[in-house]
């Protein structure tokens, strides 16, 4: 039986938030993957934090054109948490949007296709469910186009992207 420490027993107490609660304080590069405690990283979204709509869409877009979809995933997150129950499906499809960016520009262009084409699923149900062709000024069709597009390619050449030059356009 081997007595090496488990990665549990790094002898390091675990990273927790005011209320008690485990947080990875790891610091991040621009496409969310840990890097080694005291390396710099790039500054993380704060976590929980109530925007409104539009705010959430502008500052998700930024992250995108940085070539952060992680972190545009993070506002989305919150932004679905936070939001009416009836926008839920919006705002987890826009995440799952981001999310597909970002497992693409690591290099895994095929989980990366399959959650663009979740994400592009589940904004254009939504849109179709409520009848908001641009919710918030989201162009939907447009972002379940580009979804569509990068997927196929993904899926034809496995190349990993650069996440700011593929970026999508939100508002469109």
């Amino acid at each position: 039986m081997s007595s090496a420490p488990g990665p549990h027993d790094s002898g390091r107490e675990r990273d927790r938030d005011e209320e008690g609660r485990a947080r990875n304080q790891r610091p991040r590069d621009g496409l969310g993957r840990p890097l080694p405690y005291g390396v710099e990283g790039v500054p993380r979204q704060p976590e929980g934090v109530v925007r409104a709509p539009g705010q959430s869409v502008a500052e998700a877009q930024a992250l995108l054109d940085a070539g952060r979809p992680f972190h545009a995933h993070e506002v989305f997150e919150d932004a679905w948490k936070s939001g009416p129950e009836g926008e839920r499906g919006l705002w987890q499809g826009l995440a799952q949007l981001a999310v597909g960016l970002t497992h693409s520009a690591r290099g895994n262009t095929k989980g990366g296709a399959r959650l663009l084409l979740r994400g592009a699923g589940a904004i254009g149900d939504w849109s179709s469910r409520c009848g908001e062709e641009k919710p918030y000024g989201i162009g939907v069709a447009a972002l379940v186009s580009w979804a569509e597009a990068l997927a196929e390619e993904l899926e034809r050449e496995s190349v990993p992207v650069d996440a700011a030059a593929r970026a999508p356009r939100l508002r469109g």
